[in-house]
């Protein structure tokens, strides 16, 4: 028996005249497979594949990109759950960590949209929408488990719920706002400007409820002291990096313009994100925190010598990177959700219920925007949850309450239809109520 195939079985009719022996004769088909490497390239090329055909797709269907991608990662969850032969891409360690790096990429190019000033100038309207498409969609989605779930269920199942709800996307309503050329009207201003806001508060309210269900015991007892720690911890990580960081930070691009090497502006960029990343989670926070504030510190003006000197931007460099790698994250997102789970009464009554309350609470947002701007179109442009929902989703699944995951499957499996029904309601309401603007006659 050979000791490293451990086959046995002899052949005859050599060359010489001797038995060769099946592992001799597949000597070369074993050197050609025996890279540990080849396993993970083929599940990565399945999941740009997935990714890219599922997006297509979507485009073909009117929907948002992110739409067909997690559609893509249920697919390639559902052939693995019915054919065992088919490796799951969401076990694999290496599409793991490209998915988590991709949504880090993802969360500092959202950042890199968007400047401090930017936030200060929305205004008013901009945080009461932002306020209120946090508190009315988290309380409905509070009040939609404890009614649904059954008696028992941990309070921190039911806040987390509630956290997963209050998300906003940027990227979706930002893409249909250029689309329709409304991007610049002042519905449009409050929308982008109180999605900046919402993440900022929903980063907050996810470390938050992460803080409760890392100390519960039961899930029931709120230790408000840790809470209180980890809040402020994370507070002061923010307001460290958004005054601090933004100071230091055109002194350390202007010492990096005396490189005499070429390309290093996306390298020095990508460091600085990721190692605010890194500092982000020390205080507790999620490591996409970090990489939003990264690029929400780094303004134009702090790197302009360097972006002049490449001929490129900051955004365009990271751009190319953010399209490669983001789509794993949602496929894998797809891909974690057991099918089965997804088809059970309890998930897809748990889909409609949160689907309703949140596309409600984000409506209900926009009515408090205030005098001169339209309401619905302000409360549509906030629906959509895509990406930053199920990075919410993503944090869930990793935390355990009482040695047991926090989210079961069929919990998982219903949050995540109520975030993909929201992101392709959103585009269509706020593409429905744009073209019905446009029909008015001009006062």
């Amino acid at each position: 028996m050979d000791p490293g195939l451990g086959v046995a079985c002899p052949v005859t009719g050599s060359g010489d005249g001797r038995a060769a022996s099946l592992p001799e004769i597949l000597m070369p088909m074993a050197f050609l497979v025996a890279d540990p490497m080849a396993g993970t390239l083929v599940l990565i090329a399945v999941l740009w594949l997935a990714a890219k055909l599922g997006g297509e797709l979507a485009l073909r269907l009117r929907l948002p990109v992110v739409a067909g991608e997690l559609g893509a990662g249920l697919v390639l969850a559902a052939s693995h759950h019915l054919f065992p032969v088919i490796p799951s891409v969401a076990a694999s360690p290496a599409t793991e960590l490209l998915g988590n790096l991709g949504v880090v990429l993802l969360m500092f190019a959202v950042g890199l949209e968007s400047t401090v000033p930017q936030m200060i100038r929305t205004g008013a309207p901009a945080l009461r929408v932002a306020l209120a498409g946090v508190l009315i969609p988290m309380a409905a989605g509070l009040a939609g488990a404890w009614l649904i779930l059954p008696t028992g269920t941990p309070f921190a199942v039911d806040l987390f719920i509630g956290a997963c709800l209050c998300a906003t996307s940027i990227g979706i309503s930002a893409q249909v706002l250029r689309e329709k050329h409304a991007a610049r009207t002042p519905e449009g201003r409050v929308i982008v400007g109180a999605a900046v806001i919402d993440d900022v508060l929903g980063l907050l309210v996810l470390v938050a409820v992460s803080g409760i269900v890392a100390v519960s015991g039961s899930g029931f007892a709120l230790p408000w002291g840790t809470l209180a720690r980890t809040v402020g911890l994370a507070l002061g990580f923010l307001a460290l990096a958004l005054t601090v960081g933004r100071f230091l930070t055109p002194h350390l691009f202007r010492l990096a313009n005396r490189f005499r090497s070429e390309q290093i502006l996306l390298p020095l960029g990508l460091g600085f994100a990721f190692l605010l990343a890194w500092l982000g989670s020390l205080a507790g926070l999620a490591t996409i925190v970090g990489a939003y504030a990264a690029g929400l510190i780094l303004e134009p003006a702090h790197i302009k010598t360097l972006e002049d000197r490449e001929l490129h931007s900051l955004e365009h460099l990271v751009h190319p990177l953010v399209v490669t790698l983001s789509p794993l994250f949602f496929v894998l997102m797809g891909a974690k959700v057991n099918p089965t789970a997804m088809l059970s009464w309890k998930a897809l009554e748990l889909t409609m219920v949160l689907a309703v309350l949140g596309t409600l609470g984000k409506l209900a947002a926009g009515y408090v925007a205030g005098r001169g701007l339209n309401p619905a179109m302000v409360g549509w442009g906030m629906v959509p949850r895509g990406e930053v929902g199920l990075i919410f989703v993503a944090t869930g699944s990793a935390l355990n309450l009482e040695s047991a995951p926090l989210l079961s499957p069929e919990i998982q499996a219903g949050i995540v239809g109520a975030l993909v029904l929201t992101t392709i309601a959103g585009p269509i309401g706020l593409g429905l109520v744009l073209k019905k603007k446009c029909q008015e006659p001009a006062p």
